[in-house]
């Protein structure tokens, strides 16, 4: 058994991960990710030797530091926990684990509460991006208690809105890496985007669908998840992703005109098995394929009109918000969401 290390457990979003301040970790990336192997229980399905819960949304791992840079106040490092491999991977970041990374700064101690709410300026390390999470902070304590509502938790908390600025190509390099709309791979039109996340866009029905099914049905239908690879490792090169066959990214996203008033309906798989809901950053990458005319998208959305968008994406779960601004030449200039997080156990964690 490993010395203990202070761990703090939080749900950030419709994610739910170990928070580590950067120095309670070892600083050899090898002996960190096989220190995180132990802790969360991989490589087994049920992680039933680890704090993981069987699932990539409880797998995950957000690494904070104080940051030296100007413009931010802390630097979060997102690590996903494969739960049936041997692996650890940083080449995406998570939106739904920011939730919790301003909260836990001020917990530790690295950013100071300032009045009835804490704006905490985040430096993301995946993408070398800067995000800003609004934190309540009554009586100088972080409040996790309140009456915000995401659909994919039960019951309610104090909201977290997410602010972020310039993530288009935080990881491709460009919002459209092969500099268009529209694509196709083994046959069928997609989107190959990245506004925060990498991600292919493409129409349901395509690919013999409805894009309405629950989760536990698409993740038992091995012939499209074997087209969906398929249509991945092709779009990893195309994407500056290189070999994505190790690689959590980019994610599928399956899209269908929405039913229950958003913009736009999506199944989204990250990268094999279907998210119960959809990430945050995946949803601002769905939301803005959605305004591009000749993505396969354009044509199932329900758009409104004007700069301040507010387009809501519909998932297994319910739908996830996104307000996206636009600048005087119609392309994205802020992009923003509202998430929730909770403290579950402060402590420390053995391996």
């Amino acid at each position: 058994m490993s010395e203990p290390v202070r761990a703090m457990w939080m749900r950030g979003g419709t994610s739910k991960g170990g928070f580590f301040l950067a120095e309670d970790l070892p600083a050899d990336t090898a002996a960190r990710d096989a220190f995180l192997l132990r802790a969360y229980g991989s490589p087994d399905p049920r992680q039933i030797d680890g704090m993981g819960g069987a699932d990539p949304l409880t797998s995950k791992v957000a690494v904070v530091s104080a940051s030296d840079r100007d413009d931010a106040d802390v630097d979060y490092l997102f690590l996903q926990v494969f739960v049936d491999q041997a692996l650890v991977s940083d080449a995406q970041n998570c939106g739904n684990m920011l939730a919790g990374v301003g909260p836990f700064a001020i917990e530790r101690g690295l950013v100071d509460a300032r009045g009835e709410r804490t704006d905490v300026r985040i430096f993301m390390v995946n993408t070398g991006k800067l995000a800003t999470a609004m934190v309540e902070t009554p009586g100088g304590r972080v409040r996790y208690d309140g009456d915000a509502r995401i659909d994919g938790v039960p019951g309610s908390a104090a909201p977290v809105p997410l602010a972020f600025a310039d993530i288009a190509g935080s990881s491709c390099g460009a919002l459209l890496p092969t500099g268009q709309a529209r694509d196709t791979i083994d046959g069928i039109d997609l989107t190959l985007i990245d506004n925060g996340m990498p991600c292919v866009v493409m129409r349901a029905a395509d690919l013999g669908i409805s894009g309405y099914e629950d989760r536990e049905t698409l993740d038992a239908n091995d012939g499209l998840k074997q087209r969906l690879e398929s249509i991945r490792l092709q779009a990893g090169p195309r994407m500056n992703l290189g070999d994505v066959a190790q690689a959590s990214v980019p994610k599928m996203m399956l899209v269908a005109a929405p039913r229950e008033g958003g913009t736009i309906s999506v199944r989204s798989f990250i990268p094999h098995r279907c998210h119960a809901s959809i990430g945050v950053l995946g949803a601002v990458s769905v939301a803005t394929a959605c305004l591009l005319p000749e993505s396969p998208a354009h044509a199932l959305a329900v758009l409104p009109e004007g700069r301040s968008l507010r387009l809501e994406v519909e998932h297994p779960s319910g739908s996830t918000g996104c307000v996206i601004d636009l600048d005087d030449a119609g392309q994205v200039a802020r992009a923003a969401v509202l998430r929730t997080a909770r403290k579950l156990f402060d402590g420390e964690l053995f391996a």
